[in-house]
């Protein structure tokens, strides 16, 4: 009994052992190509301070053939034609070359294998890139489909309330009017909890323009007219280039770049409608936050801004470009 399990715990060891080194091996193996190079490097080093005398060799010898020759003697007294050098030489280039080749044969090697490993690990991180962006696309159209049935079934105000965690409530603000005076006005608002403000809970692309923001202003009309002016020009250039990709709408909102946004983007061609949205879409969605700060107005409007990307581009984009060349 005790020895079987014994070997149940011997095998899940190397089970767990051989998981974990065909999960690191793209890490193992650029590991492996890049000490390759170095030691080939150094290998091809020795091989040369060698190389080297061999040459010397090869010299001494081919400069003792021409003087025999012009002689026409060789030391033993025998005759020696042009013919009988051209011979000598052709074997002396052929060692020579047999010995370089011994020389230069182990770095060569080593060099072929370490190249050959980076190569490996390259293609196997490509597959797995591969993969994961298939996953996230299933994923995402499993989540809009999700989306699209929940929207048809109780409207889309309910849907955006649950997906960013919103509820309806009565507000009080401060309004100036035109002659100067301030007064309270209340009204229903939808809220955003303060637990919930937190833009990866709603996609991994969204962002939120609010009070932080260095193009906000206190006046929501003036946030809504620069948030559409950059809605459009994004638009702009997706149908003047094809395609764009979400950093570069970061960069127009001055939102940091994320390793997501280098990826996923927007296509557009007239003529390839499924490609997804010929525009581009910030999903603006106002919504009222607590204030803590300005005692005038409890609540501050900001947008939550849930970006309509299609997904990775990158494929497409390369598919498009090798097609014309």
């Amino acid at each position: 009994m005790k020895k079987n399990e014994l070997m149940k715990s011997v095998n899940l060891t190397f089970n767990k052992l051989g998981f974990q080194l065909q999960k690191k091996s793209p890490e193992l193996l650029i590991a492996a190509g890049v000490i390759g190079i170095v030691a080939s490097t150094i290998m091809a080093c020795k091989a040369t301070i060698k190389a080297c005398e061999v040459a010397e060799d090869a010299k001494e010898t081919i400069d003792e053939i021409h003087e025999v020759e012009e002689s026409g003697i060789t030391k033993a007294g025998n005759p020696y034609s042009a013919d009988d050098a051209k011979k000598d030489l052709t074997t002396t280039y052929v060692q020579t070359g047999v010995k370089y080749a011994k020389l230069y044969a182990p770095a060569i090697i080593v060099g072929a294998a370490s190249v050959t490993c980076i190569l490996v690990s390259h293609k196997m991180m490509k597959q797995r890139m591969a993969a994961v962006a298939a996953a996230l696309s299933a994923t995402d159209k499993a989540f809009k489909d999700y989306r699209n049935r929940v929207i048809e079934r109780f409207g889309e105000q309910v849907e955006k309330e649950l997906r960013y965690n919103i509820k309806a409530q009565e507000i009080e603000e401060s309004v100036t009017d035109e002659k100067g005076k301030t007064k309270k006005v209340k009204e229903v608002a939808d809220v955003a909890s303060a637990e919930g403000w937190d833009p990866s809970k709603y996609s991994p692309y969204a962002r939120i323009f609010d009070e932080t923001h260095g193009q906000w202003n206190k006046n929501p009309e003036m946030n809504r007219y620069y948030l559409k002016a950059r809605q459009a020009q994004a638009t702009d250039m997706l149908r003047t280039r094809g395609h764009l990709f979400l950093n570069e709408v970061y960069d127009l909102l001055d939102f940091p770049r994320t390793k997501a946004g280098a990826a996923v983007g927007w296509l557009y061609d007239p003529k390839r409608p499924e490609l997804g949205d010929s525009y581009v879409d910030f999903g603006m969605y106002e919504v009222c936050r607590e204030n803590e700060n300005d005692l005038a107005n409890y609540f501050t409007r900001s947008y939550i801004l849930d970006f309509n990307v299609v997904g990775d581009i990158t494929d497409e984009i390369a598919d498009h470009q090798n097609m014309w060349g």
